[in-house]
Order: C-alpha cells, then structure tokens, then sequence
C-alpha cells in the first residue's frame, strides 16, 4: 500500500475497528522483537499453538504497517498467522539512515525474520509494495520451503504503476483533476486543496468503506514517512524515490510455487495489470473482487479470508 503521507491525520479519526481482528479461541499469540539489518523489528504471531503451515504477511507502503492487514488473523484457527512491521514504521525501529532504505535490505530483513521464527516452511502473502517485497525476495534468494504466494493489489513495476495512476486520474471529475495537476506541477503537496483532491482519489481506489476502518486509520497514522518519501515519492502520481525505474515482469516466470493474484474492480493495482502479471506466470491464479479497490481485503473481508484459506488447502492437498 502506498499511501500520500501529507493528509491531515484529522481525516482519519478512528470511528470502528476492523471487525475481523478476534483472538481465535485458545489460540496463544506471541509478540516480540528480531534484530535485523538496522535495527529491531516488531513481529506478531496469531494462532502460535497452531499445527498448519505458518501465514507470513508483508505489508505495503514502502512505510505502512501491518495494522491494516490485521483482519487476516482469522485465518489464525489453523495455522500461524505473521505479522511484522518493517524496519522504519509501525511498532519496529525508526532509525533515521536513507542507506537501510533499499529492496536488498528489506530483502535480507525478510529472510532474517523468517529464520528468526524459524520458518521452516511457509506461505508468504504481499500486498501492494509487500508483493514487490515477496517477489524480489524470490527472486534474489531463491528460497526453500515457500509454499505458496498470495499477491494482493500487485504492484511489481513502477512504470505501470505510475501509467495506471495517471489513467485513473484522467477518470476524476475535470475539477479534481485540474486540482491535482495544478499541485503537481508547483510541487506544493501540503495543500489542503491538493489533500482533498488526493481523498477523492483514496474514496475510489485505495478503499471505498466509509468510514475508514480502525486498522487503516492505524497504519496511517504510524506511516514511515522517511521511508516512503525515499523509496517512493511525495505523492502517490510524483515518483522521485529509489525505486522509479523498477520492473519485475520480465523476471515472474522464473518463479515456480503455486500464486494467487487479487484486486479489487477500482484498484489502484488495476483489473488489467493485475491480469498482465499472471499472463506471466503460467498456473497461477487469479479473483477480482467486484466493487472493491485496493483495500479488497477489508471490504470483502469475509469472501477474501474463504479465498485465501481455500488456496492455501488446495496448494497443501498437492
């Protein structure tokens, strides 16, 4: 999830919680600290008592913490459920040193934690800058024992990325988009007239509840911004940051666990992108939550959580 991280935390006042976010019935959870590359990083673990092949969730941004992704520990009724906030956001350590700001080392973070806990073996799920996370980590490690991949609101190439911002931009009304434009261009992004436009945009495509839930407003209100203005940008539709010119798409074929794709119908990952990636990897799977966005998770919380218990089965039927 990328998020613009000059909003005014006023917009998102907490009014309810994510719903799902219920410690499964004698399931223990286990919380604690991993040093990695940098410095210390938080984790959690749902359901730690649990017999089935552990769940490790990535989250987005690069920046935005696991609050968000929270709902995902109903899944926790029958195997762990992982959660961490990477290094810089979140309850992990914020150090401020733009030379930890890098996929390697994001990359090699992912693989200290999972040794940490002793992952074995594992399904790991990416949402937004998580599925560039998980599949550079696959693509650099070429790790044993991942069983599976579950990649949500797939951003995997930059210059898509940015193309399809642009497309859906041009799909505001002439006023909003006038508005964008003009704040673009002048680069004064802490508008409140620019931030207005950019919550229009959000109510479309990165979730379209409203109120906002609880873990969302969480997550934005314990971004990362040095993290993300480094990496990414000052807005979601100005990239400048280190990761501008990436592009895995010419890599995914060389990945060989079972994948499942998801968006939402108005994702900021949109429906044809999102097909493009799985052209490019032969027996993976796709679902297209219709009327949803890039928070699909949230707002087709219950039908996501079946999907993606259901896939995790079916790969460990095989």
């Amino acid at each position: 999830m990328k998020n613009n991280l000059l909003i005014p935390t006023a917009m998102f006042v907490i009014l309810f919680s994510c719903e799902a976010k219920k410690n499964q019935p004698g399931s223990s959870v286990q919380e604690g600290f991993i040093q990695v590359d940098g410095g210390k990083v938080w984790y959690r673990i749902a359901g730690a008592d649990k017999k089935g092949i552990p769940f490790l969730v990535l989250h987005g941004g690069p920046g935005a913490p696991h609050d968000y992704l929270e709902t995902l520990e109903a899944l926790a009724d029958e195997r762990p459920v992982i959660f961490y906030d990477q290094l810089g956001c979140g309850n992990s350590e914020k150090p401020s040193d733009t030379t930890l700001w890098t996929t390697v080392r994001f990359v090699e973070e992912l693989a200290q934690v999972r040794a940490a806990l002793k992952l074995d073996e594992v399904h790991i799920l990416g949402q937004s800058w998580g599925t560039m996370l998980t599949t550079e980590y696959m693509l650099r490690k070429k790790p044993e024992g991942v069983r599976s991949l579950v990649l949500s609101g797939p951003y995997l190439s930059t210059p898509i990325w940015v193309a399809d911002q642009q497309i859906l931009i041009s799909q505001l009304p002439k006023d909003v988009q006038d508005t964008i434009r003009k704040y673009e261009a002048n680069g004064d992004y802490s508008s409140s007239s620019y931030q207005e436009a950019m919550m229009i945009f959000y109510g479309r495509h990165l979730c379209r509840l409203d109120p906002w839930p609880g873990c969302l407003n969480r997550t934005m209100e314990k971004m990362g911004a040095e993290v993300y203005g480094y990496m990414w940008g000052p807005s979601e539709f100005t990239m400048t940051g280190s990761l501008m010119t990436v592009d895995l798409t010419g890599h995914l074929g060389e990945i060989t666990v079972p994948v499942l794709f998801t968006c939402g119908e108005y994702d900021e990952a949109t429906p044809a992108t999102t097909k493009y990636y799985q052209s490019k990897l032969p027996g993976s799977e796709i679902h297209i939550f219709e009327g949803a966005s890039h928070s699909h998770h949230l707002e087709k919380m219950n039908e996501y959580n079946q999907l993606v218990r259901d896939f995790l089965k079916n790969v460990e039927k095989k």
